[in-house]
């Protein structure tokens, strides 16, 4: 399993605006320049966080970006299926053909319950746990 550079880069933004958010909107080009991302980059995350509801946006002066919840409230297994598939395999993903031998096959146990550790894993993470005390 691998967690995808655009996941990754949505819990980087996601905690920085946290951390730096709890006075109103935070310029994106700041949480770039923090993170050390490209603002080009970050820009191909955001619409998929704000269309979800994991944050807010107003554009102009002043504007930018906060979260919609407490820090407390988003989980990474949230935030990371948003933007990407969690999956072990290709044969558990939601709505995945599986494949002819899935009856069968000897691996598939040990697939199912990889992924349902992960989860359970990533459920019982939030940005909270992520933020500097």
């Amino acid at each position: 399993m691998l967690i995808s550079t655009r996941g990754r880069y949505a819990l980087r933004v996601m905690v920085d605006i946290a951390e730096n958010g709890k006075e109103g909107y935070i310029a994106m080009k700041d949480v770039a320049a923090r993170q050390e991302i490209s603002l080009k980059y970050i820009e191909r995350i955001l619409p998929v966080l704000v269309t979800n509801g994991l944050l807010s946006g107003v554009h102009g002066k002043g504007g930018g970006y906060k979260l919609t919840r407490d820090p407390s409230e988003y989980t990474l297994q949230e935030i990371l299926k948003l933007t990407g598939d969690l999956n072990p395999m290709g044969c558990l993903e939601n709505g995945g053909k599986p494949c002819s031998r899935s009856k069968d096959c000897r691996t598939r146990p040990v697939w199912d319950k990889l992924n349902t550790l992960l989860n359970d894993y990533l459920k019982g993470v939030t940005i909270k746990d992520l933020m500097k005390e």
